[in-house]
């Protein structure tokens, strides 16, 4: 499993938002400036993720974005399978996966599922405040 550009964005975008939280709507503009990341790629993100109820859009003069809910609601897992889909180490073990013929005599597999459950536990246990949190820090040293 490798997470692309667009999931890493996402994460970046969203610790933005849960950084600047006070419920005003953020310009996207803003976000690529201090992110230092191309607008129109955080253009097609942000579509994603707002197809996905995670952040909320305005148009117009005070418009921008702003997240759906508090950032101690978002678990990093929700964000990265909004934008990556599985978070499976290997094909088989992805939800659009068919049956394989295999599986029950393949020795590996119980690796594979034991690395997904790690991955999946360790994103689905961390919040987008925790992130945020250690952002805040970061930037005040």
């Amino acid at each position: 499993m490798v997470i692309s550009s667009k999931g890493r964005y996402a994460l970046r975008v969203m610790v933005y938002l849960a950084v600047n939280h006070d419920g005003s709507f953020i310009p996207l503009k803003e976000i690529s400036q201090h992110e230092e990341l191309s607008q129109k790629y955080l253009e097609s993100i942000a579509t994603v993720l707002s197809k996905g109820h995670l952040i909320e859009a305005a148009s117009g003069h005070k418009g921008g974005y702003h997240l759906s809910r508090k950032p101690e609601e978002y678990s990093i897992g929700e964000v990265l399978r909004m934008t990556e889909g599985s978070l499976a180490p290997v094909a088989c073990l992805k939800e659009d996966a068919g049956h394989c013929d295999q599986a029950d005599l393949c020795y590996t597999l119980p690796i594979w599922q034991g690395l997904a459950d790690l991955i999946n536990n360790y994103f689905d246990n961390m919040t987008l405040a925790d992130v945020a949190g250690k952002a805040e820090k970061t930037v005040k040293e």
